[in-house]
C-alpha cells in the first residue's frame, strides 16, 4: 500500500496556525516523518508552531527549490512507494503555486500516487475576493520582467487584456521592489484602470485597497517596501 502526498499550507508571515488552518491539518502533520521544502529552518520552525511537541530531529528533510537537480526530485518520493506519507510544505501559503512544488506533485500524478491538498491562505486568492474584481475570469501571471522596456510592455498588456476581455490580472514582486513596481504602474496606466494592492494578507498589518490609478497618484502611497504584497489590474 502506497502512501499520500500531502500539500500543506504554510502561513503568509507571522500569524498563529490556529487562525488560518483547520484542526485537519494539525493532525496530518503530526502523522509525517518526511517533508519537502524550500528552506529547512522555515520548516521547522513552522512545525513548532503547529505543535511543540513535534520531534524535528526524528523528521527527514528534502530541499526542493532553484538550485535542486531536477533529477533528484523523484527520489523525495520513495517514502511513498514504501507506504509512509509525504508532505510538500512551501516558505508561505499554498504549495505548488507560484512555487517549485509543482514539480514534484507533477512526478507524483504521473505515478499514480494520491495526492491531497489542505486548507489554508492564499494571498493570491484572498487579494482577489477583497478586490471587488471579477473573480469568474482572472489570471495569476506571477513575477513582471525585470528589466525595462519589456515590463512597461507587459504592464501594458495586462491593462489590455484588464479592459478588453474583463479579466482581472494578477500579479506579485519581490518585495524590496514592491514600491518601484508600484510608482511604474501609476506611471503606466491608465488614469481609469483600477488597481488592487493586498500586503501582509492575513497579519495583524493586513492592508488592502482598491482605487484607479488616478485615485492612486492623489494619495500618500503605503509603504510596501519588503512587505508580501499582490497586486491586481482591472
Amino acid at each position: 500500500m502506497t502512501g499520500t502526498l500531502y500539500l500543506i499550507p504554510n502561513t503568509l508571515g507571522e500569524s498563529e496556525p490556529e487562525s488560518v488552518f483547520p484542526p485537519r491539518n494539525r493532525e496530518i502533520i503530526l502523522s509525517i516523518k518526511h517533508y519537502i521544502v524550500e528552506d529547512v529552518r522555515t520548516v521547522r520552525r513552522f512545525l513548532k508552531k503547529v505543535d511543540k511537541s513535534i520531534d524535528i530531529d526524528s523528521l527527514t528533510f528534502y530541499t526542493l527549490n532553484k538550485h535542486t537537480d531536477p533529477k533528484e526530485v523523484a527520489s523525495y518520493l520513495k517514502p511513498i512507494a514504501e507506504g509512509q506519507d509525504v508532505g510538500v510544505v512551501s516558505e508561505a501559503g499554498c504549495p505548488a503555486i507560484a512555487d517549485p512544488g509543482a514539480d514534484v506533485v507533477s512526478i507524483a500524478q504521473k505515478k499514480g500516487y494520491k495526492v491531497v491538498p489542505l486548507v489554508g491562505p492564499s494571498s493570491i486568492l484572498l487579494g482577489l475576493m477583497a478586490s471587488g474584481f471579477n473573480g469568474q475570469s482572472f489570471a495569476f501571471v506571477g513575477y513582471l520582467p525585470i528589466d525595462e522596456p519589456e515590463r512597461s510592455k507587459t504592464i501594458k498588456r495586462l491593462e489590455s487584456r484588464a479592459h478588453n476581455e474583463n479579466q482581472s490580472q494578477i500579479f506579485i514582486e519581490t518585495p524590496y521592489r514592491n514600491m518601484k513596481l508600484m510608482e511604474q504602474l501609476l506611471n503606466v496606466c491608465q488614469s481609469s484602470t483600477l488597481l488592487c494592492v493586498a500586503c501582509d494578507v492575513t497579519l495583524e498589518s493586513e492592508y488592502i485597497k482598491t482605487k484607479t490609478i488616478a485615485e492612486w497618484k492623489k494619495e500618500k502611497l503605503p509603504e510596501l517596501n519588503k512587505r508580501p504584497s499582490i497586486f491586481i489590474l482591472y
